[in-house]
């Protein structure tokens, strides 16, 4: 009888660890990793845009309107289960350039940095209009798909037409 109940308890708890790592939240990594240097070390006035590019490899991005910004970016994100991803951590670091291609400025953003945009809801409308189920049913009746098509017209695919 003791040996039943040291077994089921046994049991039982090695299926709590198992309920319990399913609930672990899988931890990713995304976009910019530093593997010596940092984006932080980069020295205002000493550095150039080729020692940036030795030090850190090409920018996650590059300003779209201003070609001497660029953007090192990294997130961390968490999943548990089937929830949607959390948001753990993330890094932007801006490092601009003069016209001499001299560093002018680093510049770090963390997540509490950011903000949310607000999408809007409203959807742009489409020219034309909608038809009803009955009308897209109904719609080919009469165009002539379905009949027999003369065998000297010119515009018949299907040969003829000499």
């Amino acid at each position: 009888m003791i040996r039943k109940s040291a077994s089921a308890a046994v049991a039982a708890a090695a299926l709590l660890l198992v309920g319990a790592g399913a609930c672990t939240p899988t931890i990713s990594y995304n976009g910019f990793q530093a593997r010596e240097d940092k984006p932080q070390d980069v020295k205002v006035g000493i550095d150039t845009r080729s020692t940036v590019l030795t030090k850190l490899g090409s920018p996650s991005v590059v300003a779209t309107f201003e070609p001497n910004i660029w953007y090192y970016v990294s997130q961390t994100t968490a999943r548990s289960a089937y929830f949607r991803p959390k948001l753990r951590e993330r890094d932007v670091v801006a490092i601009t350039f003069d016209k001499d291609e001299k560093v002018t400025g680093v510049n770090a953003y963390k997540l509490k940095d950011g903000f949310k945009i607000a999408y809007s809801g409203r959807e742009t409308p489409t020219r034309g209009r909608e038809l009803s189920v009955l009308e897209q049913i109904l719609g080919n009746v009469g165009r002539g798909g379905m009949l027999p098509q003369d065998q000297n017209d010119p515009g018949n695919p299907r040969g003829g037409g000499r």
